[in-house]
């Protein structure tokens, strides 16, 4: 069967288990990227080491939101495109969006370079951090274009119905990564900027993956260069769609930012260092939702554009039920083995120890009810609704827990910053349920029109 064909008429749950367990290995593998040089310059830098590349993560957060930007939304708009029978419109928002992912990478770095102890200050850097989370950042930025290549363009080999080769892709990266990790750290003794290094080559021989991939013929899409050439229209398409997982990491980057420095009023490098090991924790649990997410979301833009509404739900559904149970086994893992998982980021630091034991245990607080949320929000992307799914992804960082952050500590100190994290998790679910609930009466309705157009009797004239 060919790959975009199977989206329509395969079983649900065959397709979503064939195309989430890809997503899911290929997602934690990308969270393999930041967790493993956590793990790796803890161990041979500290707690400072850990404090630098969290204050990094904000600008690693901006880089990935422009290849969310380009790399999701093209990815949404050329499921929607496969699922009308269009493959050359589909091939042509595929050119356009190399070159998007080219045009801001080229951009990015010129910029981050430029200004990188301003930003890093903005992020929390303190005096003592900022050299080290400096010479970090600074080889990151300069391997921008490989970073935007490989994550960005690997979202076309999930929509054009290709999971494996996609996983593949990330398993090759992350796998690199480690073994560069250990080469540059350990045997070149090139600390935090081994780490840098390891990335960086890591993603560039990614990025030749991918580009071999759909150059070489196996691909069902072709990169053609005549749709290299950028065409507007498309282009604003693909922004527009893009949006809100672009908006939800600039926030992310924002929330990360507020966080730190929060965490550096009220805590010192030593509680930025602690949150950083909760979120590399965190993004383990994660990943594997935005894996589910986006393995669902080829099979309910398909079907979504063929107006098979009923498969639309059960995709959403069994996707949801599957997220849930992701954070419920991490939220159990958590509070069962938190000292252990703690020492995989220090080998000996009592106060790093007893601090991340305990802000572990509340700021997870909520973490089984975070997947249906992130999953109902993906879904409106999906389906095109660029807005709805902007506002419900942003709900929790924009509009509950930056705000929350800025007030509880002035009532509970850094007690505050962490019970921040769970009421956030809480107020955004039940407003997306709320949403969710409503779209899904708009589904019925339709899917009930299209069975009553189908069931009108035709009346043949005869002369």
């Amino acid at each position: 069967m060919d790959h975009s064909k199977q989206l329509g008429e395969g079983g649900i749950s065959q397709l979503l288990l064939k195309f989430s367990i890809p997503g899911i290995v290929g997602m934690v593998a990308n969270a393999l990227y930041n967790v493993v040089d956590r793990i790796f310059v803890g161990r041979v830098s500290g707690s400072e080491g850990i404090a630098a590349l969290t204050v990094s993560f904000p600008a690693m957060l901006i880089l990935m939101a422009f290849g969310m930007l380009v790399g999701m939304g093209a990815n949404a708009l050329i499921s929607m495109q496969l699922g009308a029978g269009r493959k050359d419109e589909a091939e042509l928002v595929l050119g356009n969006a190399l070159f998007l992912l080219i045009l801001k990478s080229i951009l990015l770095s010129v910029a981050g370079v430029m200004f990188i102890n301003r930003f890093l200050n903005i992020f929390g850097a303190s005096e003592q951090i900022l050299p080290y989370a400096r010479s970090y950042l600074i080889i990151i930025l300069m391997g921008t274009v490989f970073q935007a290549i490989g994550f960005g363009m690997n979202n076309f080999i999930r929509g054009e119905g290709n999971p494996r080769m996609a996983m593949l892709t990330m398993l090759i990266g992350a796998a690199l990564n480690v073994l560069f990790d250990a080469i540059f750290i350990f045997v070149f003794g090139l600390g935090i900027q081994g780490a840098a290094f390891a990335t960086v080559t890591a993603q560039a021989i990614s990025a030749a993956w991918v580009l071999h991939y759909f150059l070489s013929g196996g691909s069902t899409l072709k990169l053609k260069l005549k749709n290299l050439k950028v065409r507007w229209s498309i282009a604003a398409k693909i922004i527009v769609i893009g949006s809100p997982p672009f908006a939800m990491q600039i926030a992310a980057s924002v929330l990360n930012a507020v966080l730190n420095n929060q965490l550096l009023n009220y805590g010192g490098d030593l509680a930025i260092s602690v949150m950083g090991i909760v979120f590399s924790l965190m993004m383990i649990i994660l990943m594997p939702i935005f894996g589910i997410t986006q393995g669902a979301q080829p099979i309910i833009g398909y079907n979504y554009g063929a107006e098979k509404f009923d498969r639309v739900k059960s995709a959403l559904q069994l996707a949801s039920l599957a997220a849930t149970l992701i954070t419920i086994m991490g939220f159990i893992i958590t509070r069962l083995f938190p000292e252990q998982l703690i020492r995989l980021f220090s080998k000996n630091d009592p106060a790093l120890l007893a601090m991340g034991t305990h802000a572990m245990g509340i700021f997870l607080m909520m973490l089984p009810i975070v997947g249906f949320q992130i999953v109902s929000a993906n879904y409106f992307q999906a389906v095109g609704k660029a807005r709805q799914s902007m506002f419900l992804s942003l709900s929790r960082q924009v509009l509950l827990l930056i705000p929350a952050l800025i007030v509880l500590p002035h009532f509970w100190g850094l007690d505050g910053v962490w019970f921040a994290g769970p009421l956030a998790d809480l107020g955004s679910s039940i407003l997306t349920g709320i949403w969710l609930f409503f779209e899904l009466r708009s589904l019925d309705l339709k899917q009930k029109a299209n069975h009553s157009r189908a069931k009108v009797p035709v009346t043949v004239l005869r002369i």
